[in-house]
């Protein structure tokens, strides 16, 4: 009670609350989340931009993932240190930032020097939840009379609500991830190769355009297990795959799967047959050339045997593009080893 009058929360900002609660629990698409905090925010208090970085763990700054206000394109490319500017003090320290007269603070000048819009007044709030700081939101140049506790505070819940949906997200694309890559190596599974190789055929069918896939399986690597143990052989398949990534890297559109035991396959779309081969030739070449430090001090090599395949002209559905591929593989095998053979 205050004043002989019970306080109330506006019926307007029940509303912002229901429409974000809803709007954040139907969706895990982080995108989709990002836009609804910021219309959300817009509802409830008036200012000339809002912004919203999120942290790059990594890098240890902070970029602009979203902006209402047309600026988005004057943003983009922009990064924001942790700890510089009043987006990175926000994130360093978890705390809300009002900077009432831009002015008289050197973190305003620090962040927004080199942006297009004059910066008069701040409010800058962190995006914290069970996991720590995902990312700042920033008022910029709100109305003066909004600037009061009540709004803050409201402000304060929405973004609370938003760190909860942002770390829902993200637990949910981590959880899909680990259903397609396998543990060993980093790399997709099978399963996952499955949809993709799917998906790439459906895609390249209709356009007339190759799709090739070369299936490889290392040489004789029962007796790494044999003579050094299984801690040494995981450790080898692990390293065989991140070389495996990092000499297909030189082709963005290749994926790079780990199709079990000691087994891998690379996924090649728009590629044609010569093309194919004469990558499988160079990945095989430097494979066999890499020499793979692992437990105890040993340095370990690897030789394979690889077989390549392309739809349409090998076959026009999944199971026989990676069928001739196979098949092709196993004739290196049969016949000397450590070789390619295409059709």
């Amino acid at each position: 009670m205050k004043n002989g009058t019970e306080s109330r929360i506006p019926l307007a900002d029940l509303l912002v609350f229901h429409q974000l609660t809803r709007s954040l629990t139907s969706s895990f698409d982080l995108d989709a989340i990002l836009r609804t905090i910021l219309e959300q925010m817009e509802r409830i208090i008036e200012a000339e931009l809002w912004t919203l970085l999120m942290l790059d763990e990594e890098k240890q700054d902070l970029y602009y993932a979203i902006a209402a206000g047309g600026e988005q394109a004057a943003l983009g490319d922009l990064r924001v240190k942790v700890g510089e500017g009043v987006a990175g003090w926000v994130a360093q320290h978890g705390e809300t930032l009002i900077v009432p007269e831009a002015s008289r603070d050197s973190r305003v000048k620090d962040e927004y020097s080199s942006k297009p819009r004059r910066v008069r007044s701040v409010i800058a709030m962190p995006l914290r939840g069970r996991k720590g700081t995902h990312g700042v939101i920033e008022i910029l140049n709100p109305r003066s009379d909004q600037m009061t506790d009540y709004t803050i505070a409201i402000l304060h819940i929405l973004a609370d609500h938003a760190a909860i949906a942002i770390e829902n997200a993200r637990d949910v694309t981590r959880i899909q991830q680990l259903s397609i890559t396998d543990d060993c190596t980093g790399l997709h599974n099978a399963r996952h190769l499955y949809d993709v190789l799917g998906r790439e055929l459906d895609r390249c069918r209709p356009l007339g355009l190759p799709v090739s896939l070369a299936f490889l399986d290392l040489d004789k690597f029962k007796q790494v297990n044999d003579i050094h143990g299984h801690l040494v052989g995981s450790e080898l398949l692990a390293q065989t795959g991140h070389r495996i990534q990092e000499l297909s890297a030189e082709r963005p559109k290749d994926i790079c799967f780990r199709y079990g035991g000691d087994e891998f396959v690379i996924l090649m779309p728009e590629t044609g047959r010569k093309a194919a081969l004469e990558q499988a030739i160079f990945l095989l070449r430097a494979l066999k050339q890499t020499s793979f430090p692992v437990l105890s001090g040993l340095h370990l090599s690897v030789s394979a045997s690889m077989g390549v395949a392309t739809a349409p002209v090998d076959g026009s559905t999944l199971h026989a593009i990676i069928g001739a591929a196979d098949s092709r593989m196993y004739e290196v095998k049969t016949t000397g080893r450590g070789n390619v053979r295409g059709g």
